[in-house]
């Protein structure tokens, strides 16, 4: 359990009680652009903030849980998500490693970014906004979206890759039933973890086991999901006719695309 942060600025050796890292390993992080730069009031005086503790706390939990290396974790802070792509886990981290690293609440990636992994990243993320599955978001006149939602953009670039465009019937709205589903499960799991949790422990230990659920669950929920639709395709692939076409179900009426100016 992370411990309380002494008032005022936080020495390295503050750091290194906070976080359990040891500050050859916090240098190292520096070094590579992952921490925001300490403020120095005077030379070789370095002071340190909360926005470091979340860091590294972040990166430690990317290296550990995710398994990823510290380029792998820089790439994906520049929005470039191919070494994290199957492992959905990494996403809330990255968001949080983001936003101490530049100091602000929201952590931002821009649009732009994706288009390397996604050519049609640009429309794909407006289509996206419409049905709810991503939030853009408008900064110095460009759009930007948080790591986890890039990385949607991105995913949606990579079923393109797969055959699933427009040519053969597939739009990135055909997602809205995920959104929805995801909205009803996640409304379920908070209130049956609740729900068990009550008053048995504190809220800061509730909120690590949360985020523990959140890691583990998502391998398990997708097992599962396999399976599902392994079986589903066996059903309805005995009844299936390749030449009758199935004709799409006309959408529900459209989000409103959140765009926040500054």
């Amino acid at each position: 359990m992370q411990m309380l942060a002494p008032a005022g600025p936080l020495k390295m050796r503050d750091l290194e009680r906070l976080t359990g890292v040891n500050r050859e390993s916090i240098r190292i992080y520096l070094r590579q652009g992952l921490l925001p730069e300490p403020r120095r009031p005077k030379a070789n005086v370095a002071e340190y903030s909360e926005a470091h503790v979340r860091g590294v706390l972040a990166i430690r939990a990317l290296q550990q849980q995710q398994r990823l290396s510290l380029p792998q974790i820089k790439r994906a802070m520049a929005g470039d998500f191919g070494g994290v792509a199957g492992d959905a886990g990494a996403f809330p981290r990255l968001d949080a490693l983001v936003a101490a690293r530049l100091g602000v609440d929201d952590a931002l990636v821009p649009l732009e970014a994706l288009l390397a992994r996604n050519a049609e990243a640009a429309a794909d993320a407006r289509a996206l906004a419409r049905i709810g599955a991503v939030r853009l978001r408008r900064r110095a006149g460009a759009v930007h979206l948080s790591p986890t939602d890039a990385q949607i953009v991105g995913l949606w670039g990579d079923m393109r890759a797969a055959g699933f465009t427009e040519a053969v019937g597939f739009t990135p709205a055909i997602t809205r039933f995920y959104v929805e589903e995801a909205e009803a499960l996640a409304e379920r799991e908070v209130s049956e973890f609740l729900g068990v949790i009550g008053d048995h422990v504190a809220a800061e230990q509730a909120a690590a086991m949360a985020q523990s659920a959140v890691n583990l669950m998502l391998p398990f929920l997708g097992l599962l999901r396999t399976k599902a639709v392994l079986d589903a395709f066996a059903r309805h692939g005995a009844r299936h006719s390749p030449g009758r076409q199935r004709k799409p179900k006309a959408p529900s009426q459209n989000k409103k695309i959140e765009e926040d100016y500054p």
